[in-house]
């Protein structure tokens, strides 16, 4: 089933509009200057509960990347599509500097030609997948009126990891799962200690400001 589901999102569901938007929305830099124009955003207008979801952005983000994904990575090892299955279509941003002039390049894309017997890999869990997850998780505690749309490019990124080849399906699904929890862990958790121990170190402040996702 999970090689069926991969088939059909990499191959039979394919597009070439859709090859570089994919290509495009599975690149880190692609994102990176939106988080950091957002980040920024967020420290100048936001307020104490933006300056709040950041640290538990960090903490969530910190956590499932360093600690999470890479520990199951190397426990697990599962190669990637492309190691083991013929005929997955690898896409990617043409090598560029500065990297966002990749876009307008032609995409590289390769097609894999045969099984590795025993390869490793680090398919599984995605760090794109749980990372995203993880700080859309966070943004839905701490604004729940719209914090839901940041799941829509979290869903987005994760798909586009199937699409280009670089992880399994099920791979994906559960990395989501994984860093959605962490990500409403970490929240739980700050929420708990800043509710226990606040009123004792900056009692003032906490009077202002008894929970951490409130406005």
């Amino acid at each position: 089933m999970d090689q069926q589901l991969l088939f059909l999102i990499n191959r039979s569901w394919a597009h070439p509009a859709l090859d570089r938007l994919m290509a495009v929305v599975s690149s880190f830099d692609f994102w990176l200057p939106f988080l950091v124009i957002g980040a920024v955003l967020a420290v100048v207008l936001g307020g104490w509960r933006a300056w709040a979801m950041l640290l538990a952005i960090g903490l969530a983000v910190g956590i499932t990347d360093a600690l999470v994904v890479d520990t199951i990575k190397g426990a697990v090892g599962r190669p990637r599509p492309h190691d083991m299955v013929a005929g997955v279509r690898t896409l990617d941003l043409a090598r560029a500097k500065p990297r966002f002039l990749s876009i307008t390049k032609p995409l590289q894309e390769e097609i894999s030609v045969a099984k590795i017997r025993g390869a490793a890999g680090n398919s599984f869990p995605s760090g794109h997948a749980s990372n995203n997850f993880a700080v859309a998780a966070v943004v839905f505690c701490f604004y729940r009126r719209w914090g839901w749309v940041a799941f829509l490019p979290a869903a987005l990124v994760s798909y586009s990891r199937i699409y280009v080849g670089a992880h399994w399906p099920l791979d994906v699904l559960t990395s989501c799962l994984i860093g959605a929890g962490i990500g409403f862990l970490v929240v739980a958790l700050l929420e708990v200690l800043w509710r226990r121990w606040a009123g004792r170190v900056a009692p003032r402040f906490s009077a202002q400001h008894p929970s951490l996702l409130a406005a």
